[in-house]
């Protein structure tokens, strides 16, 4: 097991890329998508029961945690790992993106943001060096700069202001790290739609010098094609030997055509959200359990698939679990979809290893354009 932190390419196919991060608490295997324990869990999920889906990262908030237990608890007891019963990787987002979504709350100045708590109203501080702190007392294994991230649509001014104080802070956060091994930091691209102001982003945070590099404001309202729009070139304005990760995002078409456009990383709650709502992510495309078109059917949700709930439950059953609103339903749902994530990404990861990456994106928007006839 590598003891520094490190990322290695193993194969290419037009802009996608399959390889592999090296990091202390284990490899994660790329592309990757990281289930999200915003507050130390995956909701409706054991620790275990992630691992069995193929996660090799999870996603650890800092706004949240530094809320409730806090960050000085969580080190008092061993780190985030120990205290969440997780061995493998963990990647912290900043808590800027959480913090920004406090219109009412906050005070945004050049030395960081004042804020009150959704939970209980007290005054907090977040700066470049507090998030670093908190994050170092987390234990996160990938580690991500502070950074605004402004709602779209925003004028162009906004977006340029932003991007340029979320570049000073990302230098801050530089320094605020310091010299780690085995640790990363992760610098992150702001511009909104603007390509230009992506590249000086991009040119700024390439100058200070990261592990990797996220893109970030984007699956914040402004549709697919815009995104994909953006994707046409965002990847590439950054270093072509650090990994790329595209924060908040997503859905499965969104994910199979960011990788195409060079990304190696994702995140997003929906597996899990969609899970506890009774929505299940397949290959024919999303399954609503609470349709009564459901109630007699004796079917597996995806014959094709070896998850427990696939593999043991109808869609009867499923279906009469979501309507009566038993545990068991967001824990059976959540499961499937987070294995159905992670299956995507594998296939993603083989077909782009063996040159067929585009038959097997060909093959995905196929079935789903098909959907489960007799269900959908």
């Amino acid at each position: 097991m590598s003891q520094r932190f490190e990322f290695e390419i193993h194969n290419r196919e037009g802009r996608a890329r399959q390889g592999v991060v090296k990091t202390p608490k284990g490899e994660i295997q790329t592309p990757a998508f990281m289930p999200v324990g915003t507050a130390a869990t995956v909701k409706a999920m054991m620790p275990e029961s992630v691992a069995a889906t193929g996660a090799d990262i999870l996603l650890g908030n800092t706004y949240h945690l530094m809320l409730r237990p806090g960050a000085e608890r969580i080190a008092n007891l061993g780190g985030l790992h120990r205290f969440m019963n997780w061995e493998r990787p963990i990647l912290t987002d900043s808590g800027g993106f959480q913090v920004m979504s406090l219109t009412d709350l906050r005070k945004l100045t050049e030395e960081g943001v004042k804020f009150r708590s959704h939970i209980d109203g007290s005054e907090h501080n977040l700066t470049p060096e507090r998030s670093m702190e908190i994050q170092r007392l987390l234990g996160s294994d990938i580690v991500m700069a502070f950074d605004e991230c402004p709602a779209l649509p925003a004028d162009r001014d906004r977006i340029a202001e932003s991007m340029r104080l979320s570049m000073r802070w990302a230098e801050r956060s530089r320094e605020a790290f310091g010299d780690r091994p085995g640790y990363a930091l992760f610098g992150i691209q702001q511009g909104g739609l603007e390509q230009d102001l992506r590249e000086e982003s991009a040119k700024a945070l390439n100058g200070i010098g990261f592990d990797g590099y996220a893109i970030g404001g984007l699956a914040v309202g402004e549709g697919q094609a815009a995104m994909f729009g953006c994707l046409d070139y965002a990847p590439g304005q950054l270093p072509d030997d650090k990994p790329r990760y595209l924060m908040g995002v997503g859905k499965p078409d969104d994910i199979v055509g960011a990788v195409q456009r060079g990304v190696d990383m994702f995140d997003c709650v929906l597996p899990s959200r969609s899970g506890r709502t009774g929505q299940a992510q397949t290959r024919m495309g999303a399954v609503n359990l609470r349709n009564a078109r459901h109630r007699d059917d004796p079917r597996p949700l995806d014959e094709k698939c070896t998850c427990p709930a696939c593999s043991n439950y109808s869609r009867a059953y499923l279906h009469h679990v979501t309507r009566s609103q038993e545990m068991i339903a967001g824990m059976l749902l959540t499961w499937h979809n987070l294995h159905y994530y992670q299956e995507l990404m594998n296939g993603l990861r083989d077909a782009t290893a063996a040159g067929e990456l585009d038959g097997f994106v060909a093959g995905f928007h196929a079935t789903r354009a098909r959907g489960d006839i007799e269900v959908l």
